[in-house]
């Protein structure tokens, strides 16, 4: 911190420290995820394989922070951690290009989401510190904003290397150079850390979480069960012709970048308004599966609009809940039981989404939309006992 900084000054500096190093490893992952839908299709894999591949990455991503978050709080080992999950990225992506059958592909995948699984909780803790003296709601929505450019500019670079090779496999290779980016980033982001004394033993602490968190977390997993991911519409589109090669990683950027937009303006409602904007932004998002797996293109195109609200919902306001009831010396294992029953829930909503993918398309949007309206409904009945923590 500088002599001169004030600590809202001195947050704000490592909320954008922490914003770069997610915007280099949102290009690398999510300019692979731009494509790993069809990808996964032009190499064999069945509407119900790819689900249970994505599905279990994201459970992996998710659940397995439930371990990585208690291991944090124990530990306070926040950057060692860290830095293990995004040298897992760095290797893992740019693999994918060698991946030779459609298994080989989703064990990357999958090792990809354990990296993230790693570093999650322990850069949530670090940044939930330092969006205390700005606002959580504006503090997690400048940083999902920066992440969210970085899932514009990675589907974009993807998009031109599938536009110029004309492969999927090879388009993972260039992305390489953001996940070091990602890396060297984080690094100097540790040099000037805010506050923390990292990798120091802990005195004693204990588990429990308040009530209204589980109830949070309930909620939570409703919509983790019925939120469709980007690859379920891109093989759907894909596989009936609807949009196909360079345009997809395209459309995705797109999205990404409304996400971005949505999630900063969303953080910024947050801070005024509550929970009740996530309940909002999951209403309109839920309008996503009847027009994306119902429609044509222009269907297809507005869909992703609406999947784009929802999630830089989430991204503003899901961590900014559990930070404001949550106590500093709990949200390691808080964020990571979060994420650990988020994931179980997106494995077995995608699962069964990826099977009704195959065979019944109707019945998949009425199971995704209703999942998320009782989600969306639960969080609006919570919003006055969150408010008291405000």
């Amino acid at each position: 911190m500088h002599a001169t900084d004030s600590p809202r000054a001195a947050a704000m500096r490592f909320i954008i420290l922490l914003g770069i190093v997610s915007l280099f490893a949102d290009m690398t992952y999510e300019g692979a995820r731009s494509i790993v839908g069809p990808y996964l299709e032009h190499l064999g894999a069945t509407g119900f394989q790819m689900g249970l591949v994505v599905g279990f990455g994201e459970m992996c991503a998710a659940s397995l922070r439930y371990f990585s978050g208690r291991m944090v709080d124990r530990t306070r080992a926040y950057w060692s951690q860290a830095i293990g999950g995004y040298v897992v990225n760095l290797l893992v992506v740019p693999a994918l290009a060698f991946a030779g059958n459609w298994e080989i592909a989703a064990l990357l995948v999958i090792a990809e989401r354990t990296g993230k699984a790693l570093r999650g909780p322990a850069r949530d803790v670090l940044l939930s510190e330092a969006t205390a003296a700005v606002g959580h709601g504006w503090g997690f929505g400048i940083h999902s904003a920066m992440d969210q450019t970085g899932a514009v500019l990675g589907p974009l670079w993807v998009a031109l290397a599938v536009a110029r090779e004309h492969s999927f496999s090879r388009a993972f290779l260039p992305l390489a150079i953001p996940a070091a980016a990602a890396l060297t980033a984080l690094l100097v982001a540790r040099a000037v850390r805010h506050g923390h004394k990292p990798d120091t033993p802990p005195a004693p602490l204990t588990f429990e979480l308040p009530r209204l968190y589980w109830v949070y977390v309930v909620a939570a997993g409703l919509i983790a069960f019925g939120y469709v991911d980007f690859p379920f519409f891109a093989y759907y589109w894909s596989r009936q012709g609807l949009i196909t090669g360079s345009t997809i990683p395209l459309l995705y950027a797109a999205a990404m970048g409304s996400e971005g937009i949505f999630g900063l303006a969303v953080g910024r409602l947050y801070d005024r308004w509550g929970i009740a904007m996530l309940s909002l932004g999951t209403v309109i998002s839920l309008l996503a599966l009847p027009l994306g797996f119902l429609g044509g293109t222009s269907s297809a195109i507005a869909a992703l609009f609406c999947w784009s609200v929802g999630t830089g919902a989430q991204s503003a306001c899901l961590r900014s809940g559990i930070a404001q009831v949550v106590s500093m010396n709990k949200r390691g294992n808080a964020f990571g039981t979060f994420h650990a029953v988020w994931g179980v829930a997106w494995f077995a909503g995608s699962a069964l989404m990826g099977l009704l993918l195959d065979h019944n398309i109707v019945a998949l949007v009425i199971m995704g939309a209703g999942a998320q309206a009782a989600g969306a409904a639960l969080f609006w009945r919570l919003r006055a006992q969150l408010q008291k923590f405000a």
